[in-house]
């Protein structure tokens, strides 16, 4: 199993999103960019943006007296683990176990399905 990081809160999702799409950015950046969703000081985007290198979600670089973020995970690697935490949390660790529920409770179409089989009997093709 792997170390889990602490929850993102929704803000910090907000911040998480910006960084992602913009791959390297200021807390100049991210006040800018979440002004009409979340307006906020500077200040509290640099606040964010330290929590969220704490939480080993993001890094910085200094470029002259200027901390430049960027993540270190790729958000559909941090879905992953995230999911992971839920399987293990909820499924005692069984993939098979979340995915009957998610079938079960209509979350997963039959179109999903297949594209599923189809991905699983492609990688499956490429390991032999």
């Amino acid at each position: 199993m792997f170390s889990s990081r602490k929850r993102l809160s929704d803000l910090e999702h907000l911040i998480m999103d910006v960084v992602w799409h913009k791959t390297a950015c200021t807390s100049e950046d991210v006040r800018a960019a979440l002004a009409e969703r979340h307006p906020m000081k500077e200040s509290t985007a640099r606040t964010m943006l330290k929590r969220l290198e704490e939480k080993g979600y993001v890094r910085h670089r200094v470029e002259g007296r200027t901390n430049v973020y960027s993540g270190i995970d790729a958000p559909q690697s941090v879905a992953a683990k995230a999911v992971r935490q839920i399987i293990d949390r909820f499924c005692g660790g069984s993939v098979e176990q979340l995915l009957v529920g998610m079938v079960y409770d209509d979350v997963v179409d039959e179109r999903e399905l297949e594209r599923l089989a189809q991905r699983i009997a492609h990688r499956k093709g490429k390991k032999r």
